[in-house]
């Protein structure tokens, strides 16, 4: 199948999922196999949270709109610019998948078929309706992905290279099992802000859309900030109201309480505001409910520390110009071209043979 072809396909997709966002899910004229496909997804967009108490409504659109952004033919000619192509080499992949928010291993996917390749992928219990949609929607925009795709629920056999995402823990058991295979394993990452202490309130309540989307389940939501030292935490808290409503939601509800009843148990020093915790902590990976800070005097001593512990950092976020970072308020659109644990995926899959 021609480069083009497979391009085509995606952007199409694209199309089809801009019929669906937080401001209005409205059918179009003129998209393809609509009459198949649209009331179907809007189905499981709707049922997403009885199979998920954390997919809500919101989240799930909020990743839908996400990736039909950046399904546009602009953003494939910037991304796939600088590579080179070779179909003649097609291989299958193994693609395990993480469950943790909606949609989280679709851009493995995307990344597999757009460089030629079959994808034999594992999908998280988690999350596992959306991505067989989209895959037979794809089979019907072009026919030509007809048994390339492939979901499974038995033991990986049969492939020539694998992408596994997961815990640290699971890492290990994916580093016995497939390190023998070229191979792509993520563990846990966490993403951190910085903060100069001269944000504006707007800016500083952007940040926390970057905390409590995905009930900061994500590898790119904020599970840590860096402060500096006089820093007032109460604007954190001011910039936080928006998302009292949260609280709503029983999972995140139960996990504020244990979270709490844990801290409080084990003496420790922490501030909260009925539904967000904040902990001096020089940890990277905060529990659900609970935001780390640390204070710093020296900035260029952070952009050591970041450095240091660059393997477990996902993303740094920040409005500081020095640090030349995503800006606060932008961590949960990612491009096409940012790639997970910064591990250029698609240059591994043209490349592995």
């Amino acid at each position: 199948m021609l480069l083009d072809n497979r391009i085509n396909a995606f952007i199409q997709l694209g199309d089809f999922l801009k019929q669906f966002s937080r401001d209005k899910i409205s059918k179009h004229e003129n998209i393809p196999h609509n009459e198949l496909f649209f009331d179907v997804f809007e189905m499981l967009i709707n049922r997403a949270q009885e199979s998920n108490g954390w997919f809500t409504k919101d989240n799930v659109l909020f990743s839908i709109e996400s990736w039909a952004k950046a399904l546009t033919k602009e953003n494939f000619e910037k991304w796939l610019g600088s590579y080179q192509f070779d179909t003649s080499k097609e291989k299958t992949i193994a693609v395990i998948m993480a469950g943790n928010i909606p949609l989280v291993g679709f851009h493995d996917f995307l990344s597999v078929l757009i460089s030629g390749h079959k994808v034999k992928a594992k999908l998280s219990s988690n999350d596992k309706k959306f991505l067989p949609l989209i895959a037979k929607y794809l089979e019907y925009v072009q026919p030509e992905f007809k048994g390339k795709i492939v979901f499974t629920e038995e033991k990986l056999e049969n492939f020539d290279a694998v992408i596994a995402t997961g815990s640290d823990n699971t890492a290990r058991y994916f580093d016995y099992y497939f390190g023998k295979h070229p191979h792509i394993i993520r563990k846990n990452r966490n993403t951190v802000a910085v903060l100069s202490g001269d944000e504006s309130h707007e800016t500083l309540e952007r940040m926390t859309d970057d905390v409590f989307r995905y009930f900061g389940l994500g590898c790119r939501s904020i599970s840590k900030i860096f402060i500096p030292k006089g820093f007032d935490l109460d604007r954190i808290f001011k910039a936080a109201f928006k998302h009292k409503d949260i609280l709503q939601y029983d999972r995140y509800a139960n996990n504020y309480d244990y979270n709490k009843a844990v801290y409080l148990m084990s003496l420790f020093d922490i501030r909260e505001n009925g539904f967000l915790m904040l902990k001096e902590d020089a940890s990277y990976a905060s529990p659900i409910s609970s935001l780390f800070y640390e204070y710093y005097e020296d900035l260029e001593e952070i952009q050591t520390r970041i450095a240091n512990d660059s393997d477990k950092i996902q993303c740094v976020t920040s409005d500081i110009q020095e640090l030349n970072a995503i800006p606060l308020g932008e961590t949960q659109n990612p491009q096409l071209w940012d790639y997970a644990d910064g591990v250029d995926t698609l240059q591994f899959l043209l490349t592995f043979y």
